[in-house]
């Protein structure tokens, strides 16, 4: 039986893959009903990626992208990064699956229609199936290299308009990992 989270905390160090530096992946699993809709802002301050997710099983789902969760992020979070999943990508074939959608006039989302929706997002999109466990690792695996070179992208411009001082770029004064010979350091990567 599906139990819909409220505010759920994951924390983990893995290792980004082209530079095998390590980093601090914070996921919140944010409440999507409505009665959350005023707490859920509080969420996107220092957001550094969004995982925009709806499930291929059920259309109105991708609807909901769209209507209700590209908008608000666009709103709090205008420039942070986004990648949008197609959960439950195991169902797209399923014939009980597509037999129910059936009665309701409906099929599942294709791959077609998530891409169309990322296009529309300016996302990456992506599949998976926690079931099968596939495609789950690849989604964590961009979104790390997704954040870490779009800091660097970041901080290349701040480089540009600032002045240089006594110890040099600004990368190597803030320490991030894989900009301007930085030590070694943790990177935390809160993603929504």
């Amino acid at each position: 039986k599906y139990v819909p989270t409220v505010f759920e905390n994951y924390i983990t160090y893995p290792t980004h893959p082209p530079t095998g530096k390590t980093v601090e992946l914070a996921l919140w699993d944010t409440a999507g009903q409505e009665e959350y809709d005023r707490l859920r802002p509080l969420s996107y301050p220092e957001t550094d990626l969004i995982f925009v997710c709806f499930a291929i099983d059920c259309p109105n789902s991708l609807d909901n992208v769209m209507d209700k969760w590209y908008p608000e992020v666009l709103h709090f979070c205008p420039y942070t990064p986004l990648i949008l999943v197609g959960l439950k990508s195991d169902l797209r074939y399923k014939k009980t699956c597509i037999e129910m959608l059936k009665t309701q006039g409906l099929t599942p989302v294709t791959r077609e229609q998530g891409m169309a929706v990322a296009q529309k997002m300016n996302a990456q999109y992506m599949e998976c199936s926690s079931k099968e466990m596939k495609g789950v690792d690849e989604i964590f695996d961009q979104a790390l290299v997704t954040v870490v070179a779009n800091d660097r992208r970041n901080l290349e411009s701040q480089e540009a308009a600032a002045p240089k001082n006594r110890r040099g770029s600004i990368a190597g004064q803030l320490n991030i990992p894989g900009v301007g010979g930085a030590r070694k350091k943790r990177r935390k990567c809160p993603m929504l």
